[in-house]
């Protein structure tokens, strides 16, 4: 199936990054966030990314032409491809979803860029679970190859098959993966990032020499502290929290100084401050 218009929904850090991704492939784009003022200010840091790397004007206003930012999903109902990066909460995405699926009543995709939470559990939302599954991108999205691919209990052969050509199309290497908490990349990075900050907590080594040594011992290009403030401090612990109680493993459990950062609202790059400060 060609795919002309895809709608994002949600315009926050991934999802206008997302579109960025998409738009830059000559794919049309509408993005829509329950908040007009977030979808706005999202067409401005989209923008400003632009200006950063695309070589000339006319180029960077093609792109930007791309993406309509729309006030209802409904006048997104001539898209091909629905990619949702709202919010991670279970009630909330599944509340979306079950008006996607009356909206878009045939065989287009429903995709969920969740980084922890059930397909199978949002899919029961829609009357089309066959057409639910995880198109899960990573920070930030318009960079970054990886595309994770979560096959739901009752996901179909064709929905797969269709992201992954997407996801090739816009440049991304696509992987798949059975649904389980956490997936592939956070199921392994999140134990990790959680135990830096103990290492910082337990003064055993201060947070250049943790970043420094995960860098050149461990050939990471950024070091888990680094990593955690691009991600957001505030989603690791979302996610922490999340994989401990479906997995039922402590090993998951978040460290006190990432609760107590969270609280005090350092949350990383998004706030300014977080492990390290930043200027922009």
């Amino acid at each position: 199936m060609e795919i002309k218009n895809i709608l994002v929904v949600g315009a926050g850090t991934m999802g206008s990054q997302i579109a960025q991704c998409i738009a830059e492939n000559n794919i049309g784009v509408f993005l829509f966030d329950s908040s007009g003022e977030i979808a706005r200010n999202a067409l401005s840091k989209i923008r400003e990314r632009l200006q950063k790397s695309i070589d000339s004007a006319q180029n960077m206003q093609e792109i930007l032409a791309r993406i309509t930012v729309i006030e209802d999903i409904q006048q997104a109902k001539s898209a091909d491809f629905v990619i949702e990066a709202i919010v991670e909460d279970l009630e909330t995405k599944k509340f979306l979803f079950a008006k996607l699926g009356k909206i878009f009543s045939n065989n287009i995709v429903l995709a969920s860029n969740t980084s922890s939470i059930s397909i199978r559990e949002i899919s029961e939302s829609t009357d089309y679970p066959e057409r639910v599954a995880g198109m899960h991108f990573f920070n930030p999205a318009h960079k970054m190859k990886l595309v994770e691919v979560v096959r739901g209990e009752k996901t179909s052969e064709d929905t797969i098959r269709t992201i992954k050509a997407l996801a090739e199309f816009i440049g991304k290497t696509p992987v798949e993966v059975n649904d389980r908490p956490g997936f592939i990349v956070n199921r392994l990075l999140i134990p990790m990032i959680n135990e830096a900050v103990i290492l910082l907590e337990e003064n055993i080594a201060d947070r250049d020499s943790i970043d420094t040594a995960m860098k050149l011992g461990a050939g990471h290009p950024m070091g888990p502290l680094a990593l955690a403030d691009l991600i957001g401090i505030d989603v690791c612990l979302h996610i922490m929290k999340n994989l401990e109680k479906r997995l039922n493993d402590s090993k998951y459990k978040p460290c006190e100084m990432l609760k107590k950062m969270v609280k005090e609202n350092k949350l990383g790059r998004k706030t300014k401050q977080g492990f390290y400060k930043y200027d922009k």
